[in-house]
């Protein structure tokens, strides 16, 4: 159990580092603010489904994505 908190701690930081490096990325790029807008919701929205999907299989209902470490 321990070995799979550290492995959702783990997740849970590295999608977040990769959330705000897209979102720094969308503002940095000139585009326009209709395009923007479409581009952060995009990142919020699969960002929030990759973690429901890590908690899912953190909580056993589901077994996708990367193997369990514990079992």
């Amino acid at each position: 159990m321990l070995a799979s908190l550290i492995y959702l701690v783990i997740y849970l930081v590295v999608v977040g580092v990769i959330m705000w490096l897209l979102h720094y990325l969308v503002n940095a790029v000139p585009m326009d603010e209709p395009f923007r807008r479409v581009a952060n919701v995009v990142i919020v929205v699969i960002g929030v489904l990759i973690v429901i999907v890590l908690l899912l299989n953190f909580a056993g209902i589901i077994d996708a994505g990367a193997p369990r470490l514990a079992r």
